[in-house]
C-alpha cells in the first residue's frame, strides 16, 4: 500500500478573500447567542437544522433565501455587535491563512438602529480598524448597493462611498436578486464612485445569464463581478473576460447551496481557470451556506484536482485583484511565494 504524498497546509497558503457578505459573515453559534439576548426567535432552518437546505433559482427559493438572511441581520442591534461581527470574521480569516478581507456592507439595512447612513458605516468602519489591530488581518470596506431599491439610493451609497474612499472604504457593489434590477441602472452610481478610485465589483452572472456580466462590464465598467459564473454560457464572453483581466468572485459552496448548479462537479472552476479568467474564491455567506475560505480551496484541489502551484496561483489572483495596499500585496505574493518553496508537509518554521 502506497503512503499517501503530504500536501501543503491551504491554512497557511496567504489569500484575500473579496466576497464576503457582512451579515453572512457570521458564527452561526454568535447568531444562536445575540438572538437569545434580544429575545429574537430564530426558525429551525437558523436554530437545529443548521445550515438550511436552501434554493434560489425562482422566486419562492430566493424570497425565503433573503428572509432567512433578514432574520440573521436582525440580531445585530447594538454597536458591540457590530464589534463582535467583525472581530470574529477577522479572527476566522486569520485562521484561514487570509491576509486581506474585503468585506461588503449595505449601511442602509443598518441605519435606522445606529443613527442614519453616515454614522452607521463609521461604526463598520471603527469596528473593521479594530478587528484589524485585534488580528493582524486587513480589512477593507466595500459599500454595497441594492438592486432591488431604487438607483437614487445605490447613488446615495456611492457618494457616501466617495467620502471615505481612502479612510477604510475600497470598493463599491450591487448586490441581491439580479432577475429584480439590471446592472445598467445602476451606471450613474458606479461613475461617482469610480471617479472615487473605488474598485468597481458588481454582482452578475449567478441567477442570470451571459447578458448579466456583460452589463456589469459595460455599464458599471467591474474591475471585478461577484459570482460571474455563468460566463461560460458565452465563450467569446469567456474571452473578454479573460483579456480584460476581470477577476470573478467565485464561491462554490454557495453556487451549490443555492442550486445556481447541481452539484459541486458542476461548477466550471478549471475551465475558467484553464481559459485564463482571473478568479478569487470567496465564500458569500457561510452562515447560511457554512463552510469558510480554506474549505473552497479544497475544493479546488479535492474536486478539480487543482495542484499546489494552482492553488498558489489563485491565491495570487485573489491578492492582485484586491484594494489592499501596495506594500501589503507585496508581502502577501512573497508569503504564496515561500508556501510554494516549502516540502509539503514541513512544518512550520519557528
Amino acid at each position: 500500500m502506497e503512503t499517501p504524498i503530504a500536501a501543503r497546509s491551504l491554512d497557511r497558503l496567504p489569500k484575500a478573500h473579496l466576497h464576503l457578505h457582512f451579515t453572512g459573515s457570521m458564527r452561526h453559534p454568535t447568531l444562536v447567542e445575540l438572538a437569545g439576548e434580544h429575545g429574537i426567535h430564530l426558525p429551525q432552518a437558523l436554530a437545529t437544522d443548521w445550515p438550511p437546505k436552501l434554493r434560489a433559482t425562482d422566486e419562492r427559493g430566493w424570497f425565503r433565501f433573503q428572509r432567512l438572511y433578514d432574520i440573521a441581520r436582525s440580531v445585530l442591534r447594538r454597536p458591540e455587535d457590530i464589534r463582535r461581527l467583525l472581530r470574529e470574521a477577522a479572527e476566522d480569516e486569520r485562521e484561514a491563512g487570509t491576509g486581506w478581507l474585503e468585506i461588503q456592507v449595505d449601511p442602509s439595512g443598518y441605519a435606522a438602529l445606529f443613527d442614519g447612513l453616515t454614522a452607521t458605516l463609521e461604526l463598520i468602519l471603527d469596528a473593521a480598524r479594530a478587528a484589524e489591530r485585534d488580528t493582524g488581518v486587513g480589512i477593507g470596506v466595500m459599500v454595497a448597493a441594492n438592486r432591488t431599491r431604487h438607483p437614487l439610493d445605490a447613488r446615495a451609497l456611492a457618494r457616501l462611498a466617495r467620502q471615505y474612499a481612502g479612510r477604510g472604504v475600497v470598493s463599491f457593489g450591487l448586490n441581491n436578486d439580479e432577475r429584480r434590477g439590471r446592472a445598467r441602472e445602476f451606471e450613474a452610481a458606479f461613475r461617482i464612485a469610480r471617479r472615487a478610485g473605488l474598485i468597481s465589483a458588481p454582482h452578475g452572472g449567478e441567477l442570470q445569464g451571459p447578458r448579466s456580466i456583460r452589463e456589469c462590464l459595460d455599464e458599471l465598467e467591474a474591475d471585478r463581478v461577484g459570482h460571474g459564473i455563468r460566463v461560460v454560457e458565452d465563450p467569446h464572453l469567456v474571452e473578454r473576460v479573460a483579456t480584460q483581466g476581470v477577476t470573478l468572485e467565485i464561491c462554490p459552496t454557495s453556487n451549490v447551496a443555492l442550486g445556481v448548479f447541481e452539484q459541486m462537479e458542476h461548477v466550471p472552476l478549471r475551465r475558467l481557470f484553464d481559459s485564463g479568467v482571473p478568479i478569487a474564491l470567496g465564500t458569500d455567506d457561510p452562515l447560511l451556506f457554512g463552510p469558510r475560505l480554506v474549505e473552497q480551496y479544497r475544493i479546488a484541489r479535492e474536486v478539480f484536482g487543482f495542484s499546489d502551484p494552482e492553488l498558489a496561483e489563485l491565491a495570487r489572483m485573489s491578492i492582485r485583484a484586491s484594494g489592499a495596499p501596495e506594500s501589503l500585496k507585496k508581502e502577501m505574493l512573497a508569503g504564496v511565494d515561500s508556501w510554494l518553496a516549502e516540502e509539503p508537509g514541513a512544518a512550520p518554521a519557528g
